[in-house]
C-alpha cells in the first residue's frame, strides 16, 4: 500500500508539474481572483451563472446510433416546423410521385464538449431547416467507447465511422451539409476519407468551424518554445497515468475549479468581456468529460492527416471560419484549409477565440445562413431565427 502511494505521488507530482506550465498564462489572473473574491462566493456566483444561463437546454426528438464497435452514439433531430396548412385543402400529388427529403444539417462538436456546444445555431435554424446534433462517443449522452474500455486506442477514423453510424440511423436520405467544429471538423473529414462516394452523392455543403486538416503536433498553444517542449514531452505520459486515476483526479479537478475555470476561459475564448454565463457554460462542457476519455483521446490529434481528403469537398459550397486568437486549433490551419479549397468562403472572426460559435453566434449563424441558403437548404427569404443573445439564450 505504502509502494502504490509513493506511485500515486510521484504521478501527482508530474501531473502538477505539466498542468503547472500550461497553466502559467491564466495563474496570475486567478491569484488575483483570489485575493478579491472568496470561495464561497465564487461558488454561489457559478451557480447563479448556472441558473441565469440555461445554455445547453434545447432537446429535440432522440435516437441511438450503433457503431460498428457496438457503442451506442446518441443523438437528436429538430424537424421542420409545418406551415400549419394542414386545416386547409388537401393538397394533390401525382401517382407514384413523393415528396423529396429535405436537407438535414448535421452538427458535429469539438473535443471535451458536446452537441450542446451549438446552442446558439440550434435555437436559430429550430423549425427552419432539419438538424441531427449527435454527441461523440464517450462524450455527452454517449457510451463510452466499446472499444476504448477494452484497451483500443481511439483514431479519428472511429470518429468519422461513428458520424457514418448516425447519418445512416438519423438521416438516411436526402442531401446533407455537413458542419463540424474542432475535432467534429476533423471527424468530418475522416467520413469523407472513407466514404467519398457519400459525399459526392448527397453532401451539398460543409463548413469547418476552428478546426484543422493535421500537423496539430506543431501547435504551441501559446506558450514559450520551451514551456511547449515541457508539455509535449510530458503530457502524453501524464495523461496516461491520470486516466489511470480517474476518481483521484476527478477530486482534484473539484478542488481546483478557479485554476481550471481561468485555463477553460484562456483557451477557448479570445475577447476579455465575455458573457460570464457562456464562459460558465463552456466550463460545464468541458469539466463534463472524464479525465480517462482526455486520455484516450489526446494522442489522436497528433497522428490527424487529411489533407488529401479535403479535395472531395471542392465540388461542393463551403465556409472555413476560425477566430483570429484560437490558441487550440489557430486560424493559420484555417488558411490552411482554404487554401486547399480555394472556392470555399474563408472568415476570420476578430477578438475570438476557439468556441467562436459561442463567443461570437451572431457571426458564425450569419455565415452559416447564408451557406443554407446558397445550397437550397432554406429559401433565400427564409425567417432564420434570432441566435439569441448571449445575456438571453434564444429558444
Amino acid at each position: 500500500v505504502a509502494t502504490s502511494a509513493v506511485g500515486n505521488w510521484r504521478r501527482a507530482g508530474v501531473a502538477g508539474a505539466a498542468i503547472g506550465v500550461v497553466a502559467a498564462g491564466a495563474a496570475a489572473g486567478v491569484a488575483l481572483e483570489r485575493l478579491t473574491v472568496g470561495r464561497g462566493m465564487r461558488k454561489k456566483a457559478r451557480l447563479a451563472l448556472d441558473a441565469a444561463g440555461p445554455y445547453g437546454a434545447l432537446r429535440g426528438m432522440p435516437g441511438q446510433a450503433l457503431a460498428d464497435d457496438g457503442t451506442e452514439i446518441y443523438y437528436e433531430v429538430d424537424e421542420v416546423e409545418s406551415d400549419g396548412a394542414s386545416s386547409g385543402p388537401r393538397r394533390r400529388r401525382l401517382f407514384g410521385r413523393r415528396t423529396p427529403a429535405p436537407v438535414t444539417v448535421v452538427f458535429s462538436h469539438g473535443f471535451c464538449l458536446s452537441q450542446d456546444s451549438w446552442h446558439f445555431q440550434r435555437a436559430a435554424l429550430r423549425g427552419v431547416v432539419r438538424t441531427v446534433h449527435w454527441d461523440q462517443r464517450s462524450h455527452g449522452r454517449s457510451d463510452r467507447g466499446a472499444a476504448q474500455a477494452r484497451g483500443v486506442a481511439v483514431d479519428i477514423e472511429q470518429l468519422g465511422r461513428d458520424l457514418k453510424a448516425v447519418i445512416d440511423a438519423a438521416a438516411p436520405k436526402g442531401p446533407l451539409v455537413l458542419v463540424g467544429h474542432s475535432m467534429g471538423g476533423m471527424t468530418v473529414m475522416a467520413l469523407a476519407d472513407q466514404y467519398p462516394e457519400l459525399i459526392r452523392e448527397r453532401v451539398v455543403g460543409a463548413v469547418f468551424v476552428g478546426t484543422s486538416s493535421g500537423r496539430l503536433g506543431e501547435v504551441n498553444f501559446g506558450l514559450p518554445v520551451a514551456g511547449v517542449n515541457a508539455v509535449r514531452r510530458v503530457l502524453p505520459r501524464v495523461l496516461r497515468a491520470l486516466g489511470t486515476q480517474a476518481e483521484i483526479v476527478e477530486r482534484g479537478r473539484r478542488a481546483t475549479a478557479d485554476l481550471f475555470a481561468g485555463l477553460i476561459k484562456r483557451y477557448s475564448f479570445g475577447s476579455r468581456d465575455v458573457d460570464p454565463a457562456v464562459a460558465r457554460f463552456a466550463e460545464r462542457l468541458i469539466e463534463g468529460t472524464p479525465i480517462d476519455v482526455v486520455a484516450e483521446f489526446y494522442p489522436a490529434f497528433t497522428d490527424h492527416d487529411k489533407a488529401e481528403a479535403l479535395e472531395i469537398f471542392a465540388e461542393v459550397p463551403v465556409l472555413v471560419l476560425a477566430g483570429d486568437k484560437d490558441l487550440v486549433t489557430p486560424s493559420e490551419h484555417s488558411e490552411g484549409i482554404a487554401r486547399l479549397l480555394p472556392d470555399a468562403e474563408l472568415v476570420i472572426v476578430p477578438d475570438a477565440g476557439h468556441l467562436v460559435m459561442l463567443e461570437h453566434p451572431e457571426v458564425v449563424t450569419d455565415r452559416l445562413a447564408d451557406l443554407l441558403a446558397r445550397v437550397g437548404a432554406v429559401p433565400a427569404d427564409a425567417n432564420v431565427g434570432t441566435y439569441g443573445s448571449t445575456a438571453q439564450p434564444g429558444g
